[in-house]
């Protein structure tokens, strides 16, 4: 019974030799599990999900970002550094995702204005005191 276990994971491994090894880079398993529930009930599952669906949708999120994050450093290494623009130009072809980014990278320019913004109106008060 061991072998077949050990078998399964190296077949699925063996299709992709660019990725590294599996003891290489160990993650921690549900380190997510309870962010995936929240969101799993939010978009209109059980409020306690099984824990086999939620481990199956934590390694498949994993899975997918540590894909991008690869895809985005391929992409990157050609200028030598990875950037924000390496990812958006990976979901190009994706107008949702796509729009998404943008949306979230634009809230977090103008949070970074509000915050240097409060930060001089803070520095201000504390000068006429």
């Amino acid at each position: 019974m061991n072998n077949s276990s050990t078998g399964s994971s190296s077949k699925s491994k063996a299709g992709s030799s660019s990725q590294p090894s599996e003891t290489s880079f160990k993650r921690k398993r549900g380190m997510f599990q309870k962010d995936l529930q929240h969101m799993m009930y939010g978009f209109g599952d059980d409020p306690n999900p099984l824990p086999e669906t939620v481990a199956l949708v934590e390694d498949i999120v994993v899975e997918y970002v540590t894909d991008m994050a690869h895809k985005a450093q391929e992409i990157g290494s050609k200028r030598g550094k990875l950037s924000v623009e390496d990812f958006l130009f990976l979901i190009r072809k994706d107008p949702p995702k796509l729009n998404r980014c943008t949306e979230l990278l634009s809230m977090q320019e103008e949070l970074k204005q509000a915050r240097k913004a409060f930060e001089v109106d803070e520095e201000k008060l504390a000068s006429t005191e």
